[in-house]
């Protein structure tokens, strides 16, 4: 059992470099270059595998990371019967890490990257500073934390409201649209914990995407055949949350 307040864990095996230009992430490409230079001097490229663990429940939260390009990460909630549910995928359009006040951050889930890649990592004491210093950047962050928190809320409507088919669907398409290709690096037990069923009950949904020639399956990957009939099969619960952050991220840039 995690133990709360504690901090993380070293980050080990890792490749980590100093930031160069402007990384492959939607959040930083929205900073004007007045705010983006608070900010890089403190950024580090870092490189993180699949499977890599950025938090544990209960640990402390001391920077800020930035998925880049295809790279995108995981929370996954514990649940009775040491089992987990994903909760939220965050790729480019994001970041992991972001305070909602002005306590110090615990995670409140396990937080993992699902696609091994790039993550530009800011520590948080160098994004409240810089913070203090601009408007625009507390406006940012402030509006990215919403659209987190409302999607959430979607996700947890949607595990609600929807089949187990509808919401395979919606996830993959999620990941299609973070890595940019049709081939997920996907396993059906990792399918399983995004969905919080069983990896049988993974399998029977993916044998029946296969048998109507939507998807095919290969060693540790989901290849996508039918893109068009995926999103058929989907409920509108990705569309929603796009449409959210483009409303909610756009006045945050206009108003800068």
């Amino acid at each position: 059992m995690p133990i709360p307040g504690r901090a993380p864990a070293k980050i080990k095996n890792q490749v980590t470099r100093s930031v160069t230009g402007r990384p492959q992430n939607d959040l930083l490409r929205k900073l004007d270059a007045q705010d983006f230079e608070l900010l890089s001097p403190h950024l580090q490229s870092v490189e993180l595998a699949a499977s890599h663990i950025l938090h544990h429940a209960g640990d402390d939260v001391a920077a800020v990371h930035f998925p880049c390009g295809p790279t995108f990460v995981s929370f996954a909630v514990p649940v009775e019967d040491d089992r987990e549910v994903e909760s939220l995928l965050v790729g480019r359009e994001g970041a992991i890490g972001i305070p909602a006040g002005r306590e110090p951050s615990l995670a409140y889930s396990r937080i993992v990257v699902k696609v091994g890649g790039t993550l530009a990592r800011l520590p948080l004491r160098a994004l409240e500073q810089a913070q203090q210093r601009s408007a625009g950047l507390q406006e940012l962050f402030a509006r990215y934390a919403a659209c987190q928190f409302a999607q959430l809320l979607q996700t947890a409507a949607c595990n609600a409201a929807h089949s187990i088919e509808q919401r395979a669907a919606k996830w993959i398409i999620a990941a299609r649209e973070h890595i940019g290709g049709d081939e997920i690096p996907l396993t059906h037990e990792q399918l399983a914990g995004m969905l919080g069923v069983s990896r049988s009950y993974a399998s029977r949904v993916i044998q029946t995407f296969k048998a109507r020639r939507i998807l095919a399956t290969r060693r540790g990957a989901i290849l996508i055949l039918d893109a068009a009939a995926l999103e058929s099969s989907a409920c509108a619960c990705n569309d929603t949350v796009k449409r959210h952050f483009r409303e909610v991220l756009g006045r945050a840039a206009s108003a800068g």
